[in-house]
């Protein structure tokens, strides 16, 4: 390992350690409100410590009360949208193993589903219901898994319903990631046999990023059914993410 790189990992380890502190002993006393702050805060210092630049959202504005629909494309996502809009996020059971990205996204309230656990995914879908009806906004990956970039897999219709019946609006957002001559970063792939380590060391060894994310038009969720909700969001995706890289 060279100094540069052992240097970079350092400074991302101490982040890391300090997001945890933070989620440990902040977060359980602190307002909605502070605990949205120090999540943009902090996921947007850890891109910038991972040589991820964070465009400016593209698109309409970030709705404040609706669920969000992405397309997945890294582990990077969560911060990226967090770094513009926080979210409650609902992610797959496998992301809390993640070395201490596991527990970050555990002390920063991430709802995990395991795969094909019915009685799991209903008690889930109940307490979206409800988050939502608080007025919150949560966010989830459709797509279940990552995919190329470029590429977006069907998204899974299920927990769109929970926008139906809490009455807000569905809000897709398109993810990109690009390098200097605006094609996609070739370090960003996160498919196969990737781990997380090896992504980390990956990007923190090669040329720096720039995050896209483009906030879409919101769907109405009411008189909607959910397998509607999850074509039109695809298919809106899709044609966002094309056009990100394209620029």
């Amino acid at each position: 390992m060279n100094i540069r790189l052992a240097w970079r990992l350092a400074r991302v380890t101490v982040h890391l350690c300090e997001g945890l502190a933070t989620c440990a002993l902040v977060f359980p006393f602190a307002s909605p409100r502070v605990r949205a702050r120090l999540t943009r805060g902090w996921s947007a210092r850890l891109l910038r410590l991972c040589r991820v630049n964070v465009a400016p959202a593209l698109g309409v504005p970030a709705l404040a009360h609706a669920l969000v629909v992405a397309n997945h494309v890294s582990w990077l996502d969560i911060f990226v949208i967090n770094a513009l809009s926080p979210c409650r996020f609902v992610a797959k059971a496998e992301i809390r193993e993640w070395p201490v990205m596991g527990r970050l996204a555990a002390g920063a309230g991430t709802v995990f589903i395991a795969r094909g656990n019915r009685r799991e995914l209903r008690h889930v879908f109940k307490g979206l219901v409800e988050v939502l009806q608080k007025g919150e906004r949560v966010a989830l990956f459709p797509e279940g898994t990552t995919g190329l970039q470029g590429q977006v897999l069907p998204f899974h219709a299920n927990l769109f319903e929970a926008a139906v019946d809490a009455g807000v609006p569905v809000q897709p957002y398109a993810l990109a990631y690009v390098g200097a001559d605006g094609a996609h970063h070739p370090s960003i792939e996160y498919v196969g046999e990737t781990t997380f380590v090896d992504s980390l060391f990956r990007i923190l060894q090669g040329p720096p990023v720039t995050a896209r994310l483009t906030c879409l038009a919101p769907l109405e969720s009411q008189g909607a059914h959910r397998r509607e909700l999850a074509q039109a969001s695809q298919e809106a995706v899709a044609t966002a993410v094309v056009t990100a890289v394209s620029h």
